[in-house]
């Protein structure tokens, strides 16, 4: 079966010359690559802008000092210093699940407040025939679901079809975090030429994380939903959905997609 479990994400600043604890979220997830979890998680909501500002990623401790075991479901981010995060963002009291991502997220505006950027357009230039063949190479990576059948998987590629990473998660916008805390924490953000891939349907929330990574073309196996195909239009965002057996739906953003001769899409 695949593993479910809770995840407290904490993160701690210097504020007034003390030390400050805040809980920043609770996000139901299957355990692996937590640092880069919380760190996608955060930089996604717009609460970190650059790995310079983290000084140190640890699981908490039951009990005082370093001999104490580690409580792996409950991870702390410690800024640096100088880092002073928006307090304001910290009293959402946020809470994921599974299923549905962050309860309550706002709208379209909301992501423009972030300071999301229009995408340019026809940069990259992807071949349909690249594109079909995505979610095939997606579930070829895709080990713990093959054993299991009930992750959700996100992977990186770039415009030769070549996939770079993957994360399995039973929450889809948990493998999502997953990819771009990657990126985060390795400094390798923005990804300007990359293709992301999900193995589900595509809400708002997951082209939302695109947009803050400048992720410019997002492909998936299922459907998208209505809000994330206008989320996507209005930020230029190339939006593939029902990829399979080499064929596709486009919903947005065509001037990225190569046609190859005698064929023949409409958007």
């Amino acid at each position: 079966m695949a593993v479910e479990e809770p995840l407290e994400i904490r993160l701690d600043f210097l504020l007034d010359g003390a030390r400050e604890t805040r809980s920043v979220a609770v996000t139901m997830r299957t355990p692996g690559y937590d640092f880069e979890l919380a760190a996608g998680f955060l930089f996604s909501e717009g609460i970190l802008e650059a790995r310079r500002q983290v000084r140190e990623i640890t699981y908490c401790r039951g009990g005082e000092g370093r001999g104490s075991p580690q409580e792996y479901n409950v991870l702390s981010v410690f800024l640096q210093d100088d880092v002073i995060p928006d307090t304001d963002l910290l009293t959402r009291n946020f809470y994921t699940s599974s299923s549905c991502g962050v309860c309550g997220k706002a709208s379209i505006e909301a992501v423009e407040i972030k300071g999301c950027r229009i995408l340019p357009e026809g940069v990259p230039r992807v071949e349909a025939g690249i594109i079909g063949g995505l979610p095939d190479r997606l579930f070829e990576g895709q080990k713990a679901f093959q054993k299991t059948g009930g992750l959700h998987a996100a992977g990186l590629f770039d415009v030769s079809g070549t996939m770079e990473l993957l994360r399995e998660d039973v929450g889809r916008h948990n493998a999502v975090d997953k990819v771009v805390g990657h990126g985060f924490l390795e400094g390798t953000l923005p990804w300007r030429e990359k293709i992301l891939v999900v193995s589900g349907r595509t809400s708002f929330e997951i082209i939302q994380k695109s947009l803050v990574a400048e992720i410019p073309v997002v492909v998936a196996v299922g459907a998208p939903s209505s809000l994330a195909v206008e989320l996507a239009r209005s930020f230029n965002l190339t939006l593939v959905g029902f990829a399979r057996g080499g064929g596709f739906n486009l919903y947005s953003g065509g001037d990225r997609i190569l046609k190859w001769e005698g064929s023949s899409y409409d958007e």
